[in-house]
């Protein structure tokens, strides 16, 4: 079993090499993997290092144990913390209480009230990886779980059990990809009689049919998901630029080549396609009842609801998830789904037979999101559709409404590519402020990333994050190589004394200063300033 690490933080060095040769590490079970002579340096080892358990006294130069164990309560909330401390420093201790400090030790130390300690914190750790691995366990054996649970979500999506607004979270869950567009549900049923001349619903059928259909379909940009579904097979259909009917012309071709290749035979009932997976349900039960109309069609294989009952009230409006959709493709989407989501908008169009104005009515709407999301971001609509755009555009200006599809689909795909140079000039720029902000500022020994992040107007967490993946380190890192590199500059150039250096450049403790200047440079500042290199 692998060791506990154990940092051990002490100003004498006569303390540090007495605890690390008395204690027989291995047979307790430890391993002593790092020393630090100061609280600064300790709190760098350990994020270095992340030690189980880490060993300080109070009373260090630089950082005291007290701030230290705050800061390592944020950083390694797991790490079990052991002050050392005088018998006078009584409010020491109530402090490290305070911060659920594990163990207190008085000094002077002893090595067997110190293994005692260790002993029992290694009983603790062990009960904590023993319940991590029973975490583990759990873990295994949902994942082994996961087909069983995916088939049920499957089956609860069709029967409209799951609420939209938890649909993906709960795909999430179970490692499911259900992407916007369109979609349809079909449900094919395996026309084979038994014996006593009953329809056969054995499961073993319906398996060796699922892995009939998931194997043979082949249909272009289309993309389908099979599971046993109420005695049938169901398929949910992600059609992607493709419409209703290629889709059922494809069902058609494998309910042939099923009969030919396994003496089967198929009916499949399609259901109205629906904007998302949200709606499959519907599509799921206007699958059913095209099954239901099998008795008056006789040998038709692939039966679509839409033959069986068109609605000739249909309305086409721009709803409000569209624009989500359509907003969501430009502004994070990759081109491909920029291109889809348009072609999903205009398959719409085409599909539900609409009147020239209320088609213009659509295309409208959809310009109007377009136009908002170029204003929003800053972007001139010139840039996005062309010299002398004004927003007077007509859809009796195209030929066809391919010719419209093709003209919306460069608009969206101009506009995805300004947008994203905007966010990359955006944060550029913030990086630049940043730095020009600790240059005007590195002399304060208060600047810390807060101050920063006040003038920026942003939290925190975000600007580190940002600050470090485009600069290539820290906030505190950058800052004292920008004061160190000040340092020696002035070191080189002026006369001035090195505890005036330490002020200038943001140390209000000399021998701090000092100390991290050695460990820059390989040399103290006077030897710096002698021409000694180390």
């Amino acid at each position: 079993m692998e060791p506990y690490r154990v940092l051990l933080a002490d100003d004498e060095e006569e303390i540090r090499a007495g605890i690390s040769r008395k204690i027989d590490w291995s047979s307790l079970g430890f391993a002593l993997v790092g020393e630090a002579e100061n609280g600064q340096e300790a709190l760098e080892l350990a994020e270095q290092l992340r030690p189980d358990v880490v060993l300080t006294d109070i009373k260090m130069p630089f950082m005291d144990g007290l701030e230290l164990c705050r800061r390592l309560k944020q950083s390694l909330p797991a790490a079990k913390l052991v002050v050392f401390s005088g018998f006078d420093d009584f409010e020491y201790a109530r402090q490290a209480i305070g911060m659920d400090v594990s163990e207190y030790i008085l000094k002077p130390i002893n090595a067997p009230e110190l293994m005692d300690v260790l002993n029992k914190l290694k009983d603790q750790l062990d009960r904590q990886r023993l319940e991590r691995r029973d975490m583990e366990t759990l873990r295994r054996r949902y994942e082994e779980s996961l087909p069983v649970l995916r088939e049920m979500f499957y089956a609860r999506l069709l029967d409209g059990q799951i609420r939209a607004d938890l649909i993906q979270e709960r795909a999430g869950r179970y490692e499911i990809e259900l992407p916007q567009g369109t979609w349809a549900a079909a449900l094919v049923q395996v026309d084979c009689l038994n014996e006593a001349g009953k329809p056969e619903r054995d499961e073993l059928l319906l398996l060796s049919v699922r892995a009939f259909l998931e194997e043979h379909f082949a249909l272009e940009g289309c993309t389908i998901r099979a599971i046993l579904y109420n005695d049938t097979v169901a398929l949910l259909a992600h059609m992607g630029d493709q419409g209703i009917y290629p889709l059922i012309e494809e069902l058609g071709r494998l309910c042939a080549l099923a009969y030919s290749y396994l003496g089967m035979s198929l009916t499949v009932g399609v259901g109205l396609p629906c904007d998302g997976p949200e709606e499959l349900h519907s599509s799921a039960e206007g699958a059913r009842s095209a099954l239901d109309y099998r008795v008056l069609k006789g040998s038709v294989q692939v039966i679509y609801i839409g033959d069986m009952e068109p609605d000739h009230t249909v309305r086409l409006a721009f709803e409000e998830e569209d624009q989500r959709q359509l907003a969501a493709a430009i502004k994070l989407g990759s081109q491909e789904e920029v291109e889809r989501t348009i072609r999903t908008l205009m398959d719409r169009v085409r599909e539900a037979g609409l009147s020239l104005p209320q088609c213009h009515l659509f295309f409208l709407e959809t310009m109007t999101c377009l136009i908002k999301l170029a204003r929003g971001g800053g972007v001139e609509l010139e840039r996005v559709f062309g010299s002398g755009f004004t927003g007077a555009i007509s859809i009796t200006d195209f030929s066809s409404l391919d010719e419209l599809e093709r003209w919306l689909v460069k608009g969206g795909l101009k506009l995805r590519e300004l947008l994203g140079q905007q966010r990359t000039d955006s944060t550029w720029k913030t990086v630049e402020r940043a730095k020009d902000f600790i240059a005007r500022n590195y002399g304060d020994g208060d600047l810390s990333v807060e101050t920063l992040c006040s003038y920026l107007h942003l939290s925190p967490t975000y600007f580190s994050t940002l600050f470090k993946r485009e600069v290539g380190m820290s906030f505190i890192a950058y800052l004292t190589e920008v004061r160190m590199e000040r340092a020696a500059q002035l070191l080189q150039e002026t006369e001035e004394k090195t505890y005036l250096i330490a002020e200038q450049t943001g140390y209000t403790d000399p021998n701090y200063f000092s100390y991290v200047f050695k460990r820059r440079f390989g040399v103290s500042p006077s030897k710096f300033r002698a021409g000694q290199t180390g």
